[in-house]
């Protein structure tokens, strides 16, 4: 990539960390002067000044073609989106388990004022985000697919993998070191620590997208089907259309037994990543890094 400074790579992600915390000072300032703000609209002031803004601005600082470097002017390839389709619905009942697994994680005893900490956060999260997901109507369904969905897929995408992961990448770091390492930081940022692993691993799998295809279309597209989904389902269960925890509890064996089908999940998802990989190194004619 075309550098517009020889900056160090501790430089530049220093720089991309302040403004990205700028940009969440500047938007909870703005939030709370503003009376009777909704919620969806507060998640999309976060989602432009906390990581948009902030993920252009440090790209335009270090890269003259920031867009370019960010790999967001290549269109993703219809291919790309078949496995981000395929890898959702087979990777299901193994995440079930993952979720479930870190959600009944305990911490030692030593440790029990910080797991009580953790908790309560862990609640709040959860009972936002079930004030959230309380949609009946088509009217509220669109914004929310729009916000919960596109928006954060969009914008959480083009600041931790566009910008941090691409940035990584310009250096002598190993590529998976930098993929697993903006994973953990991705995870990490959303402070919920029974929920870290799961997100964890999405945020791998959005890495090795992003590695895989260089088009930041793809991971933007598997995050924001990812959430929309969610956002989807809330929806016809609240309509009473889909049963309760429906989706969530696949790949969970009633009796407490092995989960073989989990088991399966997460063969048949490494086998998609597998070939995916490889399809993508053995192409005659790959597509060259952003120059």
């Amino acid at each position: 990539m075309e550098r517009k400074t020889n900056w160090k790579l501790g430089t530049r992600l220093l720089i991309l960390l302040c403004l990205m915390g700028a940009g969440l000072i500047v938007g909870a300032v703005g939030c709370a002067l503003v009376v009777n703000m909704g919620m969806l609209t507060m998640l999309t002031v976060q989602d432009v000044l906390a990581f948009i803004v902030p993920a252009v601005a440090a790209m335009a600082l270090f890269y003259r073609r920031p867009l370019h470097a960010m790999c967001m002017d290549r269109a993703p390839e219809w291919k790309a989106l078949l496995v981000v389709v395929a890898f959702y619905i087979l990777s299901m009942p193994a995440m079930n388990w993952l979720v479930t697994a870190n959600e009944a994680m305990t911490l030692p005893s030593w440790m029990s004022g910080i797991e009580q900490m953790m908790r309560t956060l862990e609640d709040s999260a959860a009972d936002a985000t079930e004030k959230l997901l309380d949609i009946n109507t088509v009217g509220q369904l669109i914004p929310c697919v729009f916000v919960v969905g596109l928006m954060a897929g969009l914008s959480e995408e083009m600041l931790f993998r566009g910008a941090m992961q691409r940035t990584m990448q310009d250096s002598r770091l190993n590529k998976h070191t930098v993929v697993w390492f903006v994973a953990i930081i991705f995870s990490a940022f959303h402070m919920q620590f029974f929920g870290f692993f799961p997100r964890m691993i999405l945020g791998v799998w959005l890495g090795y997208l992003l590695l895989w295809t260089r088009s930041l279309w793809v991971p933007i597209i598997a995050h924001t089907l990812n959430n929309s989904t969610v956002v989807m389902f809330s929806y016809l269960t609240n309509k009473g259309v889909v049963p309760e925890g429906f989706g969530d509890n696949l790949g969970l064996p009633a009796d407490g037994g092995i989960p073989w089908l989990a088991i399966a999940s997460l063969v048949a998802s490494l086998a998609l990543a597998i070939w995916t990989a490889r399809y993508y190194k053995r192409r005659q004619s790959p597509p060259p890094l952003p120059v």
